[in-house]
């Protein structure tokens, strides 16, 4: 939270978002900012470490990052790309070369790329349908955006729950 420690919906309309999409801004910022505070200090050698056989760390951090890019893909009616997709097919695979930093870095990134595209999100398109993965199954624009959001504040939570868990070993 903020030095003020208002969540980030306490905080008023995110500047430039849509007045429907700010409860996705709200939730993707709170998430970033969770995410970024829950992982000071943490070491890289727990990444891969799976307490009571949850997933990892560097799992859902990966997955975030995935998940923000697909849903928003699918947002701008368009389909993943081969780099997409084979991101999708590594998200679960140990890669012990992956820091902390990195992948908060790169949540970061999407994080930001996502608010970019909300910035840019006429509220008139949010009720168009888009078609999702290889099967089209129908959602809308704003379907899409919200489950972004959900999924990343569902994610943010395991994640919390998994790295508390790990840091108590200390």
């Amino acid at each position: 939270m903020a030095a003020n420690n208002l969540e980030v919906w306490q905080r008023g309309p995110v500047a430039g978002i849509p007045a429907l999409l700010q409860p996705v801004a709200h939730a993707l910022l709170q998430a970033r900012e969770e995410i970024e505070r829950l992982m000071e200090g943490f070491h890289d050698a727990w990444l891969w470490e799976r307490p009571a056989g949850v997933a990892s760390p560097a799992f859902h951090l990966q997955h975030l990052i995935g998940v923000l890019d697909r849903l928003f893909t699918y947002a701008r009616a368009e389909a993943l790309s081969a780099e997409q997709l084979e991101y999708l097919e590594q998200e679960a695979i140990v890669h012990k070369d992956l820091t902390t930093t990195t992948l908060l870095e790169r949540f970061t990134w999407q994080v930001e790329q996502s608010i970019r595209q909300l910035e840019n999100t006429p509220e008139d398109s949010l009720t168009e349908v888009r078609g999702v993965g290889r099967k089209q199954i129908p959602s809308t624009v704003i379907g899409l955006l919200f489950h972004a959001a959900e999924h990343t504040m569902r994610h943010t939570g395991q994640l919390i729950v998994t790295v508390s868990v790990l840091k108590s070993k200390e």
